[in-house]
């Protein structure tokens, strides 16, 4: 007996973890364009039904591009890559009324050289040049 009312309070207990619902999802990116020949982690966030926030994978997520491919929560954007933007959306799979489409574009100039081991060891970072117009 006692067992079981230990059973019924545990689960009382856990109950309003599992009622709360996603009410609306939200791109929370961590960048402003996108790399070409990266993996690139889109974070998508949903807000629940008691105003706490909850990270959300590809489990709970249906993420669709149709100009590159998504494993998991990355969008995978191909070296070769020509045009400047895409298109994600993010459905949920729980209630597929619920999704979010969002343009990003896509990053077009290459990062810069970073400094060596010994340039930062040694204090000595490399000089931007002063003469850009």
């Amino acid at each position: 007996m006692k067992k079981y009312l230990l059973l019924i309070i545990i689960v009382a207990a856990a109950s309003p973890l599992y009622a709360q619902k996603v009410d609306s999802i939200y791109f929370h990116l961590y960048t402003d364009s996108l790399k070409k020949g990266q993996h690139n982690y889109i974070n998508v966030d949903g807000k629940l039904s008691n105003g706490h926030w909850l990270p959300l994978t590809a489990k709970e997520i249906q993420f669709s591009c149709p100009s590159a491919t998504f494993e998991g929560n990355e969008l995978i954007i191909p070296e070769n890559f020509k045009e400047e933007k895409v298109t994600i959306k993010a459905v949920l799979k729980a209630n597929p009324a619920t999704w979010i489409e969002r343009t990003v574009w896509i990053k077009q100039k290459p990062d810069g050289e970073l400094p060596t081991k010994d340039e930062i060891l040694n204090g000595k970072t490399p000089r931007k040049n002063k003469n850009r117009r």
